[in-house]
């Protein structure tokens, strides 16, 4: 985003002229190098969001093989170096040469854009894989992929480096199964955060799993031992089931229905809860569209005329008439479509557009609700009585919102009493603060910036809005308020009238702030949820250390911000030697240490695999220098490769000794009818992959990898320490280098009080502006809705009726909990 600032002036001399803008100034990209500059045209983003949908677009792939009835099971699995492996049992993509690209089809898939066996109805009826740019867009925003394909008795493997083949196809040896394999790391130049969070890869399988009732998909995480799987002969009657745990249901029995018209497959499970609020989630292709479309607009219609006729003719409406969004209060729905042609909205798929889809979801659904009401007389009337309580409750809302309107939102010139309004009344740039009590409300006016900054203090905790109709959140003061302070009133589609850019949240960082600050975004999630997904939401977030250095104190935002800060103070006049007299200062030992830093989590990954470094030392390459990375066992003679080429010489050589080729065990395969001596198994060692990269490194700094590694004392002597860290008249003995980042770090906290800072009840009105509220140096974050349904589901977990699905889910994540102040 720009701003006027960030222009040239009009008369500027040196703004360049329209005589440099020639047909040299146009530029063509095309494939890899097109993905790698605009990812987000392919991903949506390159935050977590789109991280992610690497995965999904690979498993989508696999779940495409099973909708044509090829694949049963699917694996997923989250690596130590943070790379992804995703397998299933399908027929395994095709390797032969193209007739036309004179290239493998493999490697035509993986490299170029608008490839695929899903163009035509052959292959494939239907899919989620449509534009043929899933699994390319993934091997180009990878730092490097691998791709082992089982298929014609047997395993192929290539490999790549930023979408680029790095490897031929290589035939490794023979297999009795099929099957497609792809491991890959997402490239850290392209997403600021490359770390796979199991619960979003866990939500999305389960989904899945749901909506394929056939499929078995297994999720494990190497990182804390994890492991799932999901398997739901129920299929979307369970998933139903599922997503209404944490309610009260209205009614046992789940309407569910099935059927094919005009090519277009219809499924869909509904059931009712005491909720007030509506959750249906569709499907098109096992494609979650999150925006709805053309489809979700014929459930609704359907759903609205089915129970509308159904009450009109048992003669229930007398007194007052229900809408559509009556007949929705408490409704939970899955409708999964199969549509061989679909049209969707981009690469990310959120919104189908298939207008006939909309009368051919409306007619099955119609009919086959219709015939449920009938049978099932009991669950129709409880039904159409909630409907009918919901009407009532709209009707005393409106009333409600009238009186609040007339009565200009229960302050003097229409604004609550207890907002500190700013200076400006354009809405862009201004911010309005919801401040827990009215005691840092105080602070907090007195430290902001009047001339664009609101403050409105909250007293106590706010209703609960996830467990009341609209009257009753309407009778709130505090909600009251703020509907005030805002200028606009619950359920508002068009919040351009709103008063204010940004709504920040500012709450204490103990277990009340928490409480309140959940209330308060499930109140905006409820009421006004266009101000969340159009991104003018905010949370404070004030500094996590404060730090006192004689009489001055400032504070540092993050763990990982200190411990850098640290390193910092600690490399300042500090030198290092070593026992040979070498010494390093300056910023070659800043250099040495950057580069520990690199080779940290890389080596930590190693041990928890059971592998020493001093292992891998001894084995490295004696040319290079390099570790090695493929661990091979064939039957129960161990040999270790720096390199994929090393490797496969190795095994065409043993192979034609052999006389034969060797069977190439699966990851899952257990040693059966005793074949493990014929079995071949090859390990690929990821994180090495980091620490080759940081061999030249240290060697350029005159440094050897056993330096990273303890010495070795002779019987009966004094072990002599390997380096020395120097700083004035203090010193430290490091056995190792690996001991050097905490001693520089321990160096850096000389001189320096540092206590965790517990919120922002602790900071007066200077401080506040300095650290939560000035623009320049304050750290927000957005409130995004990246997961409209994971979101609909925490809130009813967390603010809902049912007490176990929520201890359920403290449980899970007691362990994850930090910085916890009670």
């Amino acid at each position: 985003m720009s701003t006027d600032a960030d222009l040239p002036p009009e008369d500027d001399v040196s703004s360049p002229k329209s005589g440099d803008y020639t047909a040299s100034r146009i530029q063509r990209l095309e494939g890899i190098e097109a993905i790698r500059l605009r990812p987000a045209r392919y991903i949506g983003d390159t935050a977590q969001r789109g991280l992610h949908h690497l995965i999904y677009e690979v498993v989508d792939n696999s779940i495409d093989e099973a909708m044509a009835g090829y694949c049963r099971n699917i694996s997923v699995r989250i690596n130590l170096d943070g790379s992804i492996t995703i397998g299933d049992d399908g027929r395994g993509i095709p390797v032969d040469e193209h007739p036309t690209e004179k290239i493998s089809a493999l490697e035509l898939v993986l490299t170029k854009e608008n490839t695929g066996g899903k163009f035509d109805h052959e292959s494939y009826k239907v899919s989620g894989g449509l534009h043929g740019v899933g699994v390319t867009c993934v091997n180009a925003l990878s730092e490097w992929l691998e791709v082992e394909v089982r298929r014609d008795g047997h395993v192929y493997t290539q490999e790549y480096a930023q979408g680029v083949p790095t490897t031929p196809v290589t035939t490794v040896g023979k297999a009795s199964n099929t099957g497609t394999k792809v491991t890959f790391k997402p490239d850290g130049t392209i997403f600021p955060d490359t770390k796979f969070r199991f619960e979003t890869v866990e939500n999305r399988l389960r989904e899945l799993a749901f909506l394929n009732s056939r499929i078995r998909i297994k999720l494990s995480d190497e990182r804390d031992k994890r492991e799932v799987e999901f398997h739901f002969t129920g299929g979307l009657a369970e998933f139903v089931k599922h997503l209404n745990r944490t309610e009260t249901i209205l009614h046992p029995d789940i309407f569910y229905a099935k059927k094919e018209l005009d090519r277009v497959q219809v499924e869909v499970a509904v059931q009712y809860n005491e909720g007030f609020s509506e959750s249906v989630y569709c499907y098109v292709n096992n494609i979650n569209t999150i925006e709805g479309g053309t489809h979700l607009s014929g459930f609704r219609a359907a759903v609205t005329r089915a129970i509308n006729n159904y009450g009109k003719k048992e003669d229930f409406f007398k007194e007052v008439t229900p809408v559509g969004d009556d007949f929705r209060e408490g409704l939970t729905a899955v409708l999964s479509l199969r549509v061989p042609d679909p049209q969707f909205e981009g690469q990310t798929k959120t919104k189908l557009g298939n207008s006939e889809v909309e009368g051919i979801v409306a007619t099955v659904v119609h009919e086959a609700l219709t015939n449920f009401l009938e049978e099932n007389p009991v669950t129709a009337k409880r039904i159409v009585q909630k409907a009918l309580l919901a009407a009532e409750a709209r009707e005393s809302a409106r009333k409600a919102r009238e009186l609040t309107r007339r009565k200009g939102a229960m302050g003097a010139g229409g604004l609550p009493g207890k907002l500190r309004d700013c200076r400006r009344h354009e809405v862009e740039g201004s911010e309005l603060f919801l401040v827990e009590g009215d005691s840092a409300g105080g602070s907090a006016d007195s430290g902001r910036d009047s001339e664009f900054q609101a403050i409105l203090p909250l007293r106590g905790k706010i209703l609960n809005v996830e467990k009341a109709r609209l009257d009753k959140v309407l009778a709130n003061e505090e909600i009251r308020n703020i509907f005030g302070a805002l200028g606009i009133l619950p359920g508002e589609e068009d919040i351009s009238k709103r008063r204010y850019g940004r709504i920040v949240l500012m709450t204490d960082a103990d277990v009340d702030g928490s409480h309140i600050r959940t209330l308060l975004l499930t109140f905006l999630y409820r009421q006004l949820p266009k101000l969340i997904s159009e991104g003018h939401v905010y949370v404070a977030q004030p500094p996590l250390f404060r730090v006192r250095q004689r009489k001055q104190s400032r504070y540092v935002q993050t763990e990982e911000a200190m411990r850098r800060e640290l390193l910092s103070l600690g490399l300042e006049d500090t030198e290092l030697r070593r026992a040979d007299g070498a010494v390093f200062q300056a910023e070659r030992l800043a250099h040495l240490a950057n580069t520990l830093m690199t080779m940290e989590d890389p080596i930590l990954a190693l041990e928890r695999r059971g592998l020493s470094l001093r292992g891998l030392v001894k084995r490295r390459h004696p040319e290079t220098g390099l570790l090695p990375v493929f661990h091979v066992l064939c039957g129960a003679e161990e040999h270790w490769f720096t390199t994929k080429e090393q490797m496969d010489s190795f095994l065409q050589t043993a192979q034609a000794e052999r006389g034969e080729e060797f069977e190439l065990a699966d990851d899952e395969q257990a040693d059966t009818n005793g074949k493990a001596a014929q079995l071949l198994r090859v390990s690929e060692l990821h994180e090495v992959r980091t620490l080759n990269k940081m061999v030249p490194e240290l060697r350029g700094l005159g440094v050897d990898l056993e330096a990273l590694l303890p010495g070795e004392a002779a019987d009966g002597a004094d072990r002599v320490p390997a380096f020395v860290l120097h700083r004035g008249d203090s010193e430290a003995l490091l056995d190792d280098l690996r001991d050097l980042l905490p001693a520089i770090r321990k160096l850096g906290e000389r001189g320096l009080t540092i206590t965790r800072f517990k919120g922002l009840g602790e900071m007066d009105g200077e401080e506040l502006w300095e650290t939560t509220m000035n623009p320049s140096q304050r750290t927000l974050l957005q409130v995004r809705m990246e997961d409209v349904h994971k979101a609909e589901e925490m809130f009813r977990i967390l603010m809902g009726d049912q007490v176990e699905p929520r201890r359920e889910f403290i449980e899970t994540h007691a362990l994850d909990v930090r910085n916890l102040d009670v």
